[in-house]
């Protein structure tokens, strides 16, 4: 989640707004121009007074009647990392041929590329295109050209920004072409408010955002809120993420979330899992559910109790949420998932044990 525009810098943004505020929205500007440029077509026409679509690479879509994905990636923040977008390329393409990838945003860039995203993915082998569609409001969600793009591409890519955004479109046809391309062996992912909205249980901020503090002393605060039924994908189920973990300290929001998620019946089967991906962390997840984490660390937060206290108002009292601290190359089973290696962290009256993003993992368990 990002409140502010793609390419803006989170530190000057942090400087310059209040501790607490609502999501910023961007209306995005509309350009329309052909050109070629690096050797490949780059397309940008209006289909809406909202809606404005930037395709770089083959004008023509990638022909092909099988892929080998599903794959995902989740990232820390807006960027795509190379590492693991290559490894999700290569998975759905079976290592032969090329795809075609689809960005989605709610905003336009705070400066420079109109394209960032795409502009990462047409440097990376087997890409045959790469298509840009901000979408400022709800209602784009259901852009036919939009959907066409998106059930025709391999990948779907959710920019950083706002997630609130996201989760309004889960009632347009974008949802189910979304859900198309992964069901066909394609595969989705996304950063900072990307990743927000890839997880069963998404963080919307459709208030705010909210810090650790606010969310540990009172966990049912108006600016934690969430969408359920957005996304649901294989292997992934009970999951909540978050982004730009370490650097905006929020191991004690998704202590929190993962509470919500138990008390309110979120999540099924008693388990709720938070993902935390740090700025430049990257988790790629195959199709067997085996994430494989690229660059800045992530962690897993596992909640398998109900909470000994969660109510409104009142500070959060949670026991031993184990926790998995995952570094550049480590693995995490989303399929099959552990039961050892992690460590005890605990909530008690909304404070929380100290040096919560290191701990001794417990071994013969």
């Amino acid at each position: 989640m990002r409140p502010f525009p793609r390419n803006t810098s989170p530190a000057s943004a942090a400087a310059s707004s209040p501790r607490r505020r609502p999501i910023h929205r961007v209306t995005a500007c509309v350009a329309a121009a052909l050109a070629v440029i690096a050797g490949g077509w780059v397309q940008a026409d209006q289909a809406e007074a909202s809606a404005s679509r930037i395709r770089l690479g083959s004008s023509a879509d990638a022909s092909r009647a099988t892929w080998s994905g599903p794959a995902f990636t989740m990232n820390g923040s807006g960027g795509i990392v190379p590492a693991s977008m290559t490894k999700a390329v290569d998975a759905i393409r079976g290592g032969t041929g090329s795809l075609d990838v689809v960005v989605l945003a709610a905003s336009t860039p705070g400066s420079g590329s109109r394209t960032p995203e795409c502009d990462a993915v047409m440097r990376l082998s087997g890409i045959n295109s790469c298509t840009t569609w901000t979408l400022t409001r709800a209602s784009d969600g259901n852009n036919a050209q939009a959907n066409t793009d998106i059930r025709n591409a391999e990948f779907v890519y959710f920019a950083g920004g706002d997630q609130c955004k996201y989760a309004a479109w889960k009632s347009t046809s974008l949802r189910s072409s979304v859900q198309s391309v992964v069901a066909k062996g394609g595969g989705s992912g996304g950063g900072s408010a990307g990743h927000h909205i890839n997880s069963s249980v998404a963080y919307d901020a459709c208030r705010g955002s909210i810090t650790s503090d606010e969310a540990l002393a009172n966990p049912y605060d108006s600016y934690a809120t969430f969408t359920t039924g957005m996304f649901d994908w294989p292997n992934y189920a009970g999951t909540i993420n978050d982004s730009h973990f370490v650097t905006r300290d929020r191991m004690g929001r998704t202590m929190a979330f993962v509470a919500r998620a138990l008390e309110d019946g979120l999540v099924t089967g008693g388990k709720a899992w938070g993902v935390g991906v740090e700025e430049g962390g990257s988790l790629f997840i195959d199709k067997n559910g085996l994430a494989t984490l690229s660059g800045a660390d992530a962690y897993v937060v596992l909640g398998d109790h109900q909470p000994e206290k969660v109510a409104y108002g009142q500070p959060l009292t949670y026991s031993d949420f184990k926790i998995w601290r995952l570094t550049s190359g480590r693995t995490f089973d989303f399929k099959n998932r552990p039961t050892c290696g992690f460590y005890l962290k605990s909530v008690t009256n909304g404070v929380a044990d100290s040096n919560l993003y290191s701990g001794t993992p417990a071994t013969g368990c």
